[in-house]
C-alpha cells in the first residue's frame, strides 16, 4: 500500500476551549484531556494507520495580531514555549518526528474585518488561497479538519482540486436523519441540554423548549462541503452516554473517548481502504 499524505488543520482557539494537554475536573477526580492530534499522533505511531499515512504538516489558523485569539489562546500561546502550558506534551512524536516541527500557521486575518464587507469577502478568498497553496507544497493527498472555526468556500467546491479530499471530525452525529443530530459549533452544548430534556431556540438567550431525553452523542468523520458540518458522512460513531448532570468538559472528554476519537481512527482506515 502507498502511504498518502496526511494534513491536520485545526483552530488553537477551539483547543484552548477544551483544555487540552491539561488535567480538567472529572466528578470527584481529575482526567487529562487528551487533544484530537495527540491522539492521532498516538495511532499513526502504534497501529495499523501508521502504515496507511503519513502525518506531513499540522496546520492552524488562529491570528496572533487578533486580540480575540490572543485571549482565547491566552493560557497556551500561539507556539510552544518551554515552561508554559501546551496543547499536547512537548516531546510528542509523530512517526519519529516532533509534532512542534510539522506546525504551520495559515492565518485567517479576514476575521479582523466586517463581516460582508468586501474586505471581508476578499480576505476570506486570500485565507483559502494561502491554505491550498500549503496543502499543495506539503503534497497533501488527504485533509483532517478537527475543530477549525471558519468554513470553507473555494476549496472545496465540485471540481476544485482538493474536493473530496477534505474530511471533518465532528464531535455529533450529523445525519439529519438522525435523532441524535447534532450539528454546529455548539454540538457538545447541544447534546448535554438534550440530556436534560431541553432544546435551545436562541443561543444568544439561552431560550430552550422542552424536549424528549436523549441520552447519547457520538462524533461523524465527513467530506466537507460549503455548508455546516453538512457533507456527506463516510463514518460515525454513537457511543457517548450522557448524563444530565454532566459539565461541558466532562462530556467532552467522554465523547473524545468513546466516540470522537474511534470516528477518526475508524474512519482514516476505511477512508485507506477505499483507495
Amino acid at each position: 500500500m502507498t502511504k498518502k499524505n496526511l494534513v491536520y488543520v485545526w483552530s488553537l482557539r477551539n483547543a484552548a476551549a477544551d483544555k487540552a494537554g491539561q488535567p480538567v475536573a472529572y466528578k470527584d477526580h481529575e482526567r487529562y484531556m487528551m487533544s484530537v492530534l495527540e491522539s492521532l499522533a498516538g495511532a499513526l505511531n502504534d497501529t495499523p494507520l501508521g502504515e496507511a499515512y503519513n502525518l506531513v504538516g499540522v496546520v492552524y489558523d488562529d491570528d496572533e495580531q487578533n486580540p480575540r485569539d490572543q485571549q482565547l489562546v491566552h493560557d497556551y500561546g500561539f507556539a510552544y514555549k518551554p515552561g508554559r502550558q501546551w496543547l499536547y506534551p512537548a516531546d510528542l512524536r509523530v512517526q519519529g518526528r516532533l509534532v512542534n516541527d510539522l506546525l504551520l500557521s495559515v492565518p485567517s486575518t479576514y476575521r479582523r474585518l466586517p463581516r460582508g464587507s468586501a474586505e471581508h469577502i476578499a480576505g476570506k478568498q486570500d485565507f483559502e488561497r494561502r491554505l491550498h497553496d500549503t496543502l499543495v507544497e506539503l503534497k497533501a493527498d488527504i485533509v483532517v479538519l478537527d475543530g477549525l472555526l471558519v468554513i470553507l468556500d473555494e476549496l472545496v467546491r465540485p471540481g476544485a482540486p482538493f474536493a473530496g479530499r477534505i474530511m471533518n471530525i465532528h464531535p455529533g452525529i450529523t445525519r439529519i436523519e438522525s435523532p441524535y443530530e447534532r450539528r454546529g459549533a455548539y454540538a457538545t452544548w447541544n447534546a448535554l441540554y438534550g440530556a436534560r430534556g431541553q432544546t435551545v431556540v436562541d443561543w444568544a438567550t439561552k431560550e430552550t423548549r422542552p424536549s424528549e431525553p436523549l441520552y447519547l452523542t457520538g462524533a461523524s468523520f465527513h467530506y466537507v462541503d460549503n455548508g455546516i458540518d453538512s457533507g456527506e458522512v463516510f463514518h460515525d460513531v454513537l457511543k457517548t452516554e450522557i448524563a444530565p448532570d454532566d459539565t461541558i468538559l466532562e462530556l467532552r472528554w467522554n465523547n473524545f473517548n468513546n466516540s470522537l476519537f474511534p470516528a477518526l481512527h475508524e474512519g482514516l482506515a476505511l477512508l485507506a481502504q477505499k483507495g
